[in-house]
């Protein structure tokens, strides 16, 4: 193996480099020479108003991205939710490692679960997805936006601006906060984002050492289940802020999916199921899709983005 360094690149907020930090260690443990370079995201500088206000895709991820194609850093350490569906020429999506768990977690100071807050509680969370299915679940909540890293949305509930915040449960598992959760959303009460709870490693399609080194830490089960996810969420034209959950999972054998379409409000909630051949993970996804469009889903989807 070379003896030049892999160099990784990551955004710096606690949690992306926890995150960046776990895969230079499964790396290195391979025999690989590891270094993190921090890299600033334009959704880490922009941070007034809701995400889907930036007003374009992958504003987590593209300077990442820009980078690799650079050779200014050889591997993107991704949340996979944060990952546009839309390839970028030059890159491969190398390697989904083993997935934690997808659902969402609410952690609250007033209440043990999601149906005792009382009436009026103010619920922060960014995605619009969130919202929606709050919203469906609990109308007599206020659910309000909240931005920031997770340290500083917990930071915000803890000096009372808010009474709970929705939280992905992988990453608070991974900053060693899951004793903060009082309650998990499990799905299918509550659909994760397509890719919530996995990473995506990312590198140029030319750098062959490193995709064969990446492919080592790829998880076949895990990867064929957010395939699935992602390509219904390509299908719906969503992008990773839009109001749609969805939950695949390999199960008998077989590749299970569930996905949804919500409108802002709560009112509406589309749903769709279909399972098949884990090979088949990208049909699977096409056809949950397609039935979320025949009920409406698309001007559903087209009203939350504003189109």
């Amino acid at each position: 193996m070379s003896t030049a360094s892999i160099r990784i690149g990551t955004r710096a907020s606690q949690l992306a480099r926890w995150q960046a930090s776990w895969v230079a260690g499964q790396l290195r443990a391979l025999g690989a020479r590891v270094e993190l370079v921090e890299i600033t995201t334009r959704g880490d500088t922009q941070q007034q108003g809701p995400i889907a206000g930036i007003g374009l895709q992958g504003v987590f991820t593209k300077e990442i991205q820009a980078a690799v194609l650079a050779s200014e850093v050889d591997i993107a350490v991704h949340s996979l939710k944060d990952l546009p569906t839309d390839t970028v020429a030059g890159l491969v999506l190398a390697a989904v490692p083993e997935r934690e768990n997808p659902a969402d977690a609410l952690v609250s100071t007033k209440a043990d679960s999601l149906m005792t807050l009382p009436a009026g509680a103010r619920v922060g969370t960014g995605s619009l997805r969130r919202q929606a299915q709050i919203r469906h679940l609990c109308p007599e909540l206020e659910v309000v936006g909240i931005r920031g890293n997770v340290d500083t949305r917990l930071r915000k509930l803890d000096a009372g601006e808010y009474d709970a915040v929705i939280l992905a449960a992988a990453g608070l598992g991974r900053l060693g906060l899951a004793d903060r959760i009082a309650e998990l959303l499990e799905p299918p009460r509550v659909l994760p984002a397509p890719g919530q709870g996995a990473l995506g490693l990312e590198c140029r399609a030319e750098d062959s050492a490193v995709g064969e080194l990446l492919a080592k830490l790829d998880d076949a089960t895990s990867h064929r289940a957010v395939e699935a996810e992602r390509s219904m969420l390509a299908k719906l034209h969503g992008g990773c802020s839009a109001p749609v959950g969805a939950w695949g999972r390999i199960e008998g054998g077989q590749l299970t999916l569930d996905g949804l379409v919500a409108s802002l409000d709560g009112e509406q909630i589309l749903r769709a199921t279909a399972c098949g051949q884990v090979a088949d993970a990208i049909a699977i996804g096409n056809e949950v899709a397609d039935q979320l469009l025949a009920q409406g889903g698309a001007a559903i989807v087209a009203e939350a983005r504003g189109g």
